[in-house]
């Protein structure tokens, strides 16, 4: 079941929804994003038409990044990935994704994914998802991705996918 949401490219006005939205989802808070990323890192990242978002009613529900993997170059557990699998030419990194916890369920995953292929056309991605964050692996088996492995950054287990 989809509803009705906006998806598109995101804008520099989005940001403060998608700041929020991660920070909800970080661990801190009980959620299961791996990496914070900064405000400045967002900016350039929508300046680089890299983010889709979904916004129901203009509030921003979810988001995806599709970005550079130089635009990820200083984050170790992207650095620990790209160490244990070989990104094929062309790659981009594909996350994270987030989803409100009250639009979970309901197709924006599936429909601001099929907008970054859409935007992002033919290429490969790589990604990564924690091994016990189970809906998470689910969705994206789902989506299509399929399973290079798994590695370890610190003392947690990652599987990494591809499509």
């Amino acid at each position: 079941m989809t509803f009705d949401y906006d998806i598109s490219l995101a804008t520099p006005n989005d940001i403060p929804g998608i700041l929020a939205l991660q920070e909800a989802n970080l661990p801190d808070s009980g959620g299961t994003l791996s990496v914070r990323l900064t405000p400045n890192w967002f900016q350039d990242a929508v300046l680089e038409k890299s983010v889709i978002v979904g916004r129901r009613e203009s509030k921003v529900v979810g988001y995806v990044v599709g970005s550079s993997l130089a635009a990820n170059a200083h984050v170790a557990i992207i650095q620990t990935m790209l160490r244990a699998f070989l990104p094929a030419p062309g790659c981009y990194l594909y996350g994270p994704i987030c989803v409100a916890e009250t639009e979970r369920g309901k197709g924006l995953a599936s429909a601001m994914f099929a907008e970054l292929r859409k935007c992002l056309s033919g290429r490969p991605a790589m990604l990564f998802i924690r091994a016990d964050n189970a809906p998470s692996l689910q969705a994206h088996r789902k989506m299509g991705m399929q399973e290079l492995g798994t590695f370890t950054n610190g003392d947690v287990l990652y599987v990494a996918l591809t499509y």
